[in-house]
């Protein structure tokens, strides 16, 4: 392979972004300049998601304001429920996300306009309907009935509520609210390449977001979450996990929720989503999954100086919660639609067409034979 070939687009810096960045001199992510574990510490998620699409931190009136735009938007039409219910059961909930999104592009009255004004408020209805769709495809797959949304409740207290009736005690409210935080926006990953991939032919942002799911879904991105969990599950008890490692090490298995292409020593947001994870076990009583949690951890880094990344912590955190495996990374959806939407927002306004160049190494010029003389 010729040296002019940069795989996986390594190294590569294809356009220029103010929303966020990973700065090695506090080696830290930000979000337009703030530090994530800064905002964990002293925001709520709609803050933060305000700061995402807007840039600036808001006052109390414009996030009241926001905050009002936001529940407005939360109900679901009869079209989209209906959809819901006859999805099949097994469908993976990343599906059920892309195509609820789809038929929301399908509803809206604005989806041909790409204008800032409507993309701004077609962003804040994918916001708001992304986690009731969601939810409600939660229960209809247990044989449940779907549970409106409630104005008055926080986005992290509402998406318990429509998900399980009830909304837990604060601090495991405030560990889901700081796992969409550390989780809605990184720059230019895989699924935020492909949203902005995709606005720079001038299509829609539904398109643009439901192809940014349909690509948060592969393990190597968002899916590693659920990855984490699954392996979790096979080790079972913490004295099964020192075994488990070495063999998974020895015959060269990939070991989810390690490593990361832009931190060399150690992912930002993982000591953050580290100390929820602990307050969310000391709540439930439940030490398994982090004494399972720090052998694999210290092996990992012992042999092989690779460390976590969020979705280590992240993934047995939501199984606490008592989220199904497979709804860990819509989650991850409903955080990072405010990453998409800002990125789609910053391609069109500076937009060009985004198509790189292939080397070819296929056959060299030849002639096609008739039928007759093959």
């Amino acid at each position: 392979m010729s040296d002019d070939i940069k795989k996986g687009l390594m190294g590569v810096t294809v356009d220029e972004t103010a929303i966020s960045k990973v700065m090695p001199e506090i080696n830290s992510l930000t979000y337009r300049g703030y530090a994530a574990q800064d905002l964990c510490a002293n925001c709520q998620f709609e803050e933060v998601a305000y700061l995402i699409l807007n840039g600036e931190l808001p006052n109390k009136k414009q996030l009241k304001k926001f905050i009002k735009e936001e529940t407005k938007e939360r109900s679901l039409s009869k079209g989209l429920i209906n959809i819901l219910k006859n999805m099949p059961k097994k469908s993976h909930p990343m599906d059920v996300a892309r195509t609820a999104v789809s038929f929301m592009g399908l509803e809206d009255k604005e989806t041909t306009s790409n204008t800032p004004e409507a993309n701004l408020r077609k962003t804040m209805r994918i916001f708001s309907k992304t986690p009731t769709a969601l939810a409600a495809f939660y229960r209809l797959r247990k044989g449940k009935k779907i549970i409106t949304p409630k104005k008055k409740l926080s986005f992290a207290e509402n998406f318990f509520h429509m998900c399980f009736g009830k909304v837990p005690n604060k601090d495991i409210v405030k560990a889901f609210d700081v796992s969409l935080i550390l989780y809605a926006e990184h720059s230019f990953n895989v699924s935020t390449f492909t949203a902005r991939t995709i606005t720079s032919s001038l299509s829609d942002i539904h398109g643009a977001i439901a192809g940014a799911i349909a690509s948060l879904k592969g393990p190597l991105h968002g899916g590693a979450n659920e990855e984490v969990m699954y392996m979790m599950k096979k080790i079972k008890k913490p004295e099964n996990a020192l075994k488990w490692i070495n063999n998974a090490l020895n015959k060269k298995s990939v070991v989810m929720g390690f490593g990361h292409r832009v931190y060399k020593s150690g992912d930002s947001r993982v000591p953050t989503m580290r100390e929820y994870f602990g307050k969310v076990a000391k709540i439930k009583k439940d030490k398994t999954f982090e004494k399972i949690y720090d052998i694999v951890e210290k092996v990992m880094i012992d042999r092989k100086n690779i460390y976590p990344n969020v979705d280590y912590p992240t993934g047995p955190t939501y199984h606490l919660m008592g989220f199904d495996t497979d709804f860990f990374t819509p989650i991850f959806v409903i955080s990072r639609i405010t990453g998409w939407s800002a990125h789609i927002k910053e391609q069109y306004a500076s937009n060009r067409l985004i198509r790189p160049l292939a080397a070819y190494n296929g056959n060299k010029y030849r002639k096609v034979k008739s039928l007759n003389k093959r």
